[in-house]
């Protein structure tokens, strides 16, 4: 067995089940060594396939490795090490195993050369990411996790129907691009969306990740949806279908972040809103917008990383998430404050940042393309994001009003995982040429063009000056948003208790009745041929006759089993 043959992904699976039964002093060097680990695999695997595995007529495939694969895995392995960096003071070690698990597992899912063991790794995820919302303890946390997880169960649910249906009409197991014309591949597409956050079930994410632990959040930003769009990169490239869906889930993300006041919510929604961004760049399926889709899926990860860090070290070390409750913080976390700043001017794709060398690259494909309305809603909602997660945020928490707290910075391993994460938000905006390298296509876009850049700081300067014009009105409030959640957290919980109520109403007196009629019709019959002093035609209670057949009748088979 050579290297190539062992899945990179493993190691952290593996690894995992070893951080319970190591000691506290070791723990740390695992959980920081395993990503460093599985980077250096990821980097060792030549293009091609590898770890494959009969079953039955079909070939799996668990490690296929080429350009889009290799990048998604490198970006997972870093934000392994930095989140685990980050981690290092959470004294959850079920938080941990799971973590390593789901990170693991997305791995799994980037290398997977087959829909087969591309979904053994989907459900993995799946369950892995349920318990890194458990974790964090608490009733709240329980019953999020039971929504989370039935969600993804529909979705699972819906990607086996489709690839066992997609196996029956074209005989074979590959992922390969596809398109969705037939059953399988519709429920297919279906079973990615929902990993994705497409609508109309988005709101399970923003109901879950912010209920997550200061940490538990960092890495739930950075797996399941990005997995998501890695296999709609590769199963489902110029599916026009989701230049609609993602322009939704953009300004989806947007509305419902300017309206949230808990700090980790609108991270949540930013995320949704990021998301629609490469969805979008996955349904116009150019060179330039997959290039784009991968670009912007590693910088993403960074910066909202980097954003969700600055939650948790405030979440940490004030124990309070709501902007009604914050503000000032600057004064007192002076370092969270400009780690933050960074991931806000990066989501914003302000120039000399990663957001500004990869988001740029799918709004260029729709105008290549001469898609002038999907080009004009993808430069409107770029303000729009400097709006929510560019200014709201690091405003309304560290600076606004003085709330009167005053912690200090988290403890050193969590400020230098900012630091790590800040550092390459800055060095990727300055040094794009290192991640084009690792793009699937060749690149000829040219980023830091006088257009581009004036265009761009015309852009956020006019957003951030609409915000501050308006800041007077803006008033931080408790606010409650409803979303399509609330069908089947609310609606449809009470619409199917009534429904089984009835049902269970008309059952039973359908048993009884019949029960009823069942009983007598034996002792009729138990009279006519036995007299009545049988035992069959004695009066029994209502049913009692079916359990005498049921054990005449097993008394009957066993016998003839044993003949």
């Amino acid at each position: 067995m050579t290297m190539s043959d062992f899945p990179p992904g493993l190691v952290l699976i593996i690894g995992a089940f070893l951080l319970p039964i190591i000691g506290q002093r070791l723990r740390p060097m695992l959980t920081l060594g395993l990503p460093l680990l599985t980077l250096y695999l990821v980097w060792s695997l030549p293009n091609g396939t590898f770890s494959t595995l009969p079953l039955l007529d079909y070939n799996l495939a668990f490690v296929q490795s080429d350009s889009i694969s290799r990048l998604f895995a490198t970006v997972f392995s870093i934000m392994t090490f930095g989140g685990s960096l980050f981690a290092l003071k959470q004294k959850r070690v079920l938080e941990l195993v799971s973590v390593f698990v789901y990170a693991g597992s997305a791995i799994g899912v980037v290398f997977a050369g087959d829909l087969i063991s591309l979904f053994i790794f989907w459900e993995i995820m799946a369950v892995a990411s349920t318990v890194v919302v458990l974790s964090a303890g608490g009733k709240r946390s329980y019953q999020i996790s039971m929504r989370y997880f039935f969600v993804h169960v529909f979705g699972g649910t819906l990607l086996l129907i489709g690839i066992l249906s997609h196996i029956v009409d074209t005989g074979s197991t590959a992922f390969t691009a596809m398109e969705p014309n037939t059953f399988g591949t519709i429920f297919i597409l279906m079973g990615f969306l929902i990993n994705a956050a497409a609508p109309p079930l988005s709101a399970w994410l923003s109901d879950a990740y912010p209920e997550a632990s200061f940490s538990g959040a960092v890495f739930l930003s950075a797996f399941t949806t990005k997995a998501a769009v890695y296999v709609l990169l590769r199963g489902f490239p110029g599916t026009e279908v989701l230049i609609f869906i993602g322009v939704f889930m953009i300004f989806y993300g947007i509305i419902y972040a300017l309206l949230e006041n808990d700090m980790r919510r609108i991270l949540a929604y930013s995320i949704v809103n990021q998301v629609g961004f490469m969805v979008t760049g996955v349904g116009i399926g150019t060179e330039m917008a997959l290039n784009g889709v991968a670009a912007h899926a590693f910088t993403h990860i960074i910066y909202k990383g980097l954003l969700l860090m600055s939650a948790g070290s405030v979440l940490y070390m004030t124990g309070r998430r709501k902007c009604t409750d914050l503000g000032g913080l600057f004064q007192s976390m002076p370092l969270t404050a400009f780690c933050s700043i960074i991931g806000a001017l990066s989501i914003s794709s302000f120039p000399l940042t990663s957001g500004f060398i990869s988001k740029s690259m799918i709004s260029q494909a729709a105008a290549d393309e001469s898609l002038t309305f999907v080009w004009f809603m993808l430069m409107a909602a770029s303000a729009g994001v400097f709006l929510h997660a560019g200014i709201k945020f690091p405003w309304f928490v560290f600076f606004q009003k003085d709330s009167g707290l005053r912690p200090s910075d988290p403890p050193w391993s969590m400020r230098l995982a900012m630091i790590l994460f800040a550092s390459i938000c800055i060095g990727l905006g300055i040094w794009p040429e290192y991640l084009y390298a690792m793009l699937p296509y060749e690149v000829t876009y040219v980023p830091y063009t006088v257009t581009h850049v004036v265009q761009m700081l015309q852009l956020l300067l006019f957003s951030g000056f609409a915000f501050f014009i308006m800041l007077p009105l803006m008033k931080r409030t408790l606010t409650i948003t409803l979303d399509f959640d609330w069908t089947y957290r609310r609606f449809f919980r009470l619409l199917l208790g009534r429904l089984f109520a009835t049902i269970w109403k008309i059952d039973g007196m359908m048993r009884r009745s019949f029960l009823a009629k069942l009983d007598s019709g034996l002792n009729y019959l138990a009279q006519r041929h036995e007299g009545p002093s049988s035992l069959l035609s004695r009066d029994h209670p209502a049913g009692s006759m079916v359990l005498w057949v049921a054990v005449l009748l097993a008394i009957y088979l066993l016998m003839s089993f044993l003949r």
